[in-house]
């Protein structure tokens, strides 16, 4: 991966000019591409068809434009408009997996999380549930999407181009890979299919509900449980803090198995999605340098 990461030759300026198509780009087009299929294979059953297929072919369109037309926009653009577009695609799956499937798998991942620890791991959790350990981890989860973009901000602002781009591939691409996760394995998660053998809400102390409410409007219903997302760009924001410094690699070190303890804690995984989870960032963290010098431009 050194390779992949050393010190561009290319002054960031030229950089923002370049009307190639990096990595990144090719990337969310060829997923836009799947969502185009997906919305005409699935014509009559999908809620909104011709909104959801208008928004992917115009958000395909202003990328190509953006890119192969540079304006005083595309800079900013072009670094940072895969945010709002990962967002975007998070939220279609909602629509797209009701539609596709039909049916949830959450009863088979509780099942299989049963079998292999002989309880339901969320309610075996309860045991040692305190107001300021749930406190704690909601706001560490919370902090999901800040801490994954703090990296992106840091590298961005000090000029580290090369650095940023693939960090904001590797990020892209651990996204897109947990949505397609979501369509083949569905679940909501053991808050909603095993709610009656809990034996007391969570409680916090002053935000716990706030943060709750807040995540809970920003996910909605969501089928996003296999693999976790929050263990798989945790573990990949762990990784990318290296290009930061050591003090921040070792915070995020700490942060992860916090976070992803919460997962479960909070009764929003499985254990299994957790494994999955993992599984998935340690693929990515050895594949994506090889996938990203073969999908990026010569030079860049």
């Amino acid at each position: 991966m050194a390779d992949v990461l050393k010190a561009d030759l290319l002054k960031p300026e030229l950089l923002k000019a370049d009307t190639r198509f990096w990595a990144v780009d090719k990337v969310i087009l060829a997923y836009f591409a799947c969502q185009v299929v997906v919305i005409l294979g699935w014509w009559s059953k999908l809620p909104y068809a011709l909104p959801l297929l208008a928004a992917n072919l115009i958000s395909g369109a202003a990328i190509v434009y953006q890119v192969k037309r540079p304006n005083a926009t595309s800079g900013f653009f072009r670094d940072w408009y895969w945010l709002p577009y990962v967002g975007a695609c998070y939220k279609e799956m909602a629509l797209f997996i009701p539609a596709v499937r039909g049916s949830d798998a959450d009863q088979w991942l509780a099942d299989l999380d049963f079998r292999i620890w002989g309880a339901h791991p969320s309610v075996w959790l309860e045991r040692v549930h305190t107001p300021v350990l749930t406190e704690f981890l909601q706001a560490i989860y919370t902090l999901f999407i800040p801490a994954f973009l703090y990296i992106a901000w840091v590298l961005w602002r000090k000029g580290r181009t090369r650095d940023f781009q693939y960090y904001v591939f590797l990020i892209v691409l651990g996204f897109l890979t947990s949505y397609v996760g979501y369509l083949l394995v569905p679940a909501r998660g053991p808050r909603f299919l095993l709610k009656h053998l809990q034996h007391f809400p969570l409680q916090g102390l002053w935000l716990f509900h706030a943060m709750q409410g807040f995540l809970d409007r920003l996910e909605s219903a969501h089928y996003d449980c296999f693999p976790s997302g929050h263990t798989e760009l945790t573990i990949l924001a762990w990784w990318g803090s290296r290009m930061v410094s050591k003090r921040w690699f070792r915070i995020y070190l700490a942060y992860t198995p916090c976070i992803i303890f919460a997962t479960v804690y909070l009764r929003y995984h499985y254990t299994v999605d957790l494994l999955a989870g993992v599984v998935t960032a340690a693929v990515l963290i050895m594949t994506a340098p090889m996938l990203y010098q073969k999908l990026s431009p010569k030079g860049l």
